[in-house]
């Protein structure tokens, strides 16, 4: 057997198993990411309050929103709510640990009211994305 293919397959095994390592380390990261908001589209508005924040995404006429406390963890009330206009609001409200949505309405051109609250603290838009 030639010396250096016998020096060479430990150095790609070693090369491999460095590079699974960090898509390992990087998957969670990666996940924790995406699951703050679980909506889909581009961030638009992110309104924070004092005990949380709201963050609002529009994608092809639908906007989707979130409310993710400061402190998450612990299980407490909390809402979001979305209403286009002339439209009844789509609410998501009950004891969460890490956030409350995500809510999506079809806007198309119209405005949107939204609100969250997490706790005692809250925030209310007016008609935005107009």
């Amino acid at each position: 057997m030639d010396s250096g293919a016998t020096r060479r397959r430990p150095a790609a095994v070693l090369a491999l198993l460095t590079v699974a390592a960090l898509l390992v380390l990087a998957a969670p990261a990666q996940a924790r990411a995406a699951e703050a908001t679980r909506c889909e589209g581009r961030k638009v508005r992110t309104y924070p309050f004092a005990t949380g924040t709201l963050y609002v995404y529009r994608q092809r006429g639908y906007v989707c929103a979130v409310t993710v406390p400061r402190h998450p963890g612990a299980g407490q009330r909390m809402k979001v709510s979305v209403q286009a206009y002339r439209a009844k609001p789509v609410r998501d409200q009950g004891v969460y640990s890490r956030r409350a949505g995500p809510v999506t309405v079809h806007a198309g051109q119209r405005c949107v009211w939204v609100r969250g609250q997490v706790g005692g603290g809250s925030v209310s838009k007016g008609w935005i994305l107009c």
